[in-house]
């Protein structure tokens, strides 16, 4: 009888802390991107995880892998689907091939600035258009971080279309992006983000295209000597969630999407800020920074927004523009 009692008392003893392992075992989600480890974006992603195991007292663990240590963003974006990342950033020029109209954003001069941008984070617009994404993927958006304002950098001045006429120019790998160089004649080359210095550096290519606080962070300027003020498109990252991740997260989902707003939002005020800070920095680098009367290029993408082959409708860009 006292054998009985003692193999009873072990098994609850043991159904207990079995129990209690999966109480507080944490779920654990992998959030992976493309940008270095010192850029605000990577930055706030660690705040975001240092947060959600704060605030889910260590029940969401969020392991964060910069710089492509879980691939390049096409791959990224495809990990999602098969469970390989959780959570990505990514941009909406890599989410078009999944559902085009999400990608609206990031064509060339359809924002008027930060504080339209702004406008579209919290429209309605920006909320369909996320559903829409969801409903082709299975993913959801859980947040619109501001990239900033893409400029053209050279080893000469690009004051005119004219001036890109040939140009070998590096663009990131998604149908969008051909559209600004292809409309003002040059010659766009698509390539992973992390293959660009050196292709700069070997004259692979003649130029790129990125916001200032990337050619920052990335060091094109080391390797350019011009940065040409293009501004031709205000470019968003999206924060995406597998369905599949989420649905892990039983209470704590709520939390989770709280923080990476937060994070967005955090991120998307820094880089405005350091846009405003960034021309007089490179100009004390002895890099020429030059303005640029966008108006041409503008005239020479116009007829391209509205023309075939976009994924938008004529009933979203007109919506968007009245924002």
């Amino acid at each position: 009888m006292k054998l009985k009692k003692f193999t009873v008392a072990l098994a609850a003893g043991a159904f207990a802390m079995a129990t209690s392992t999966a109480v507080f075992a944490a779920e654990t989600l992998k959030w992976a991107h493309v940008y270095e480890v010192g850029s605000a974006y990577h930055k706030n992603a660690e705040w975001a995880a240092e947060e959600i195991a704060k605030q889910t007292e260590g029940r969401v663990e969020i392991k964060v892998f910069p710089a492509s240590s879980l691939g390049k963003e096409v791959e990224i974006n495809e990990g999602l689907g098969i469970g390989a990342v959780d959570i990505i950033y990514t941009g909406p020029s890599f989410v078009e091939r999944y559902y085009g109209p999400i990608a609206i954003s990031d064509y060339p001069f359809i924002m008027r600035g930060f504080d339209h941008w702004m406008s579209y984070r919290s429209s309605d617009l920006f909320s369909e258009l996320s559903d829409g994404y969801h409903d082709a993927t299975g993913n959801q958006v859980l947040g619109l971080v501001y990239y900033g304002q893409r400029h053209v950098t050279s080893n000469k001045p690009i004051l005119t279309p004219a001036d890109m006429e040939g140009l070998k120019i590096r663009v990131p790998n998604s149908p969008l992006m051909l559209m600004f160089p292809n409309a003002v004649g040059a010659n766009p080359t698509p390539m992973a983000f992390s293959e660009v210095y050196l292709a700069l550096q070997q004259g692979v290519v003649d130029a790129q295209e990125n916001p200032l606080p990337t050619i920052q962070f990335k060091k094109f300027y080391e390797v350019q000597s011009n940065i040409n003020l293009t501004g031709h498109i205000l470019n968003s990252l999206l924060i995406i969630a597998s369905d599949d991740a989420l649905s892990r997260l039983g209470d704590d989902e709520e939390v989770v999407r709280q923080i990476l707003d937060e994070a967005a939002l955090k991120s998307s005020n820094e880089i405005y800020q350091s846009e405003q800070e960034l021309v007089s920095w490179f100009r004390e680098q002895g890099i020429t920074v030059n303005e640029v009367d966008k108006q041409p290029f503008q005239d020479a993408v116009k007829p391209m927004l509205t023309g075939d082959g976009v994924p938008y409708t004529m009933d979203h860009f007109k919506r968007l523009g009245e924002l």
